[in-house]
């Protein structure tokens, strides 16, 4: 696990196709203590992805400093994409296997997160026999396994039904819990939000700055029954009404 210090005073694009430039992210600072899950809720196409690109260093255009305990380079960081991006030709246990070393290999820590992610049964199977719930939560092993300082996740549940996407919350919770780690996770669902997180960070339309950061009351033993969690976000809603714009 790792301390993360962010800090990018500006990320642009430039002009393309007729189209002036244009500004992402603008004087955006965030620090996370070791351990912590933290939440980014904004509107769509205000910046999260671009932010995540630029903290897992696949975006290095741009005017600020990233800094994994206390490192500028090196940190292990594990990215969960809104697509699984899962190998077809391989099957799930080999598509977790590919990332790690040999000397890394350990095939009873692969079994051991199979098993919390209710994937035993399916670990010799290819991608295409699998539900998209499943596909997440292979890319999710696969994001664990290196024990990465960093875990980002990128709306990891879009696109999954209530309840598949519910089952897959408690699941990544339960394996947190498990093996604590630094998280980022972007999300566009509020309840999603209220239900993971330590901390959300709730943020502006591009150029994408911080609105508020607000670190949740809520015991996590109150935040599995469902009327807390409205309860709370009721509440958020009426003490911060200018996060309604952004649902």
């Amino acid at each position: 696990m790792a301390d993360i210090s962010i800090a990018i005073a500006r990320k642009s694009y430039p002009p393309a196709n007729a189209h002036p430039e244009r500004s992402t992210i603008a004087d955006f600072n965030l620090s996370i203590p070791s351990g912590e899950f933290v939440c980014l809720f904004g509107p769509s196409g205000c910046g999260k992805t671009t932010l995540l690109n630029i903290i897992a260093g696949l975006d290095r255009h741009f005017d600020g400093e990233i800094s994994i305990g206390h490192q500028r380079a090196g940190a292990i960081i594990g990215y969960v994409f809104q697509n699984p991006r899962l190998l077809p030709w391989r099957t799930v246990r080999q598509n977790i296997e590919l990332v790690l070393s040999e000397k890394e290999s350990s095939p009873e820590m692969v079994d051991a997160l199979l098993a919390s992610m209710q994937l035993t049964q399916e670990q010799h199977s290819y991608p295409e026999r699998l539900s998209l719930g499943m596909s997440r939560r292979v890319a999710i092993i696969r994001a664990f396994v290196i024990n990465p300082d960093l875990l980002l996740m990128d709306e990891p549940f879009v696109s999954l039904d209530g309840a598949t996407a519910r089952q897959a919350r408690e699941l990544v919770l339960d394996l947190w819990q498990q093996r604590p780690h630094t998280v980022l996770f972007v999300t566009h669902d509020l309840r999603e939000a209220i239900t993971l997180a330590d901390r959300i960070v709730f943020l502006s339309a591009a150029p994408m700055r911080i609105i508020h950061d607000l670190r949740l009351p809520l015991t996590r033993t109150a935040r599995t029954q469902e009327n807390n969690i409205e309860a709370f976000r009721s509440q958020l809603l009426q003490d911060y009404p200018e996060i309604q714009s952004l649902l």
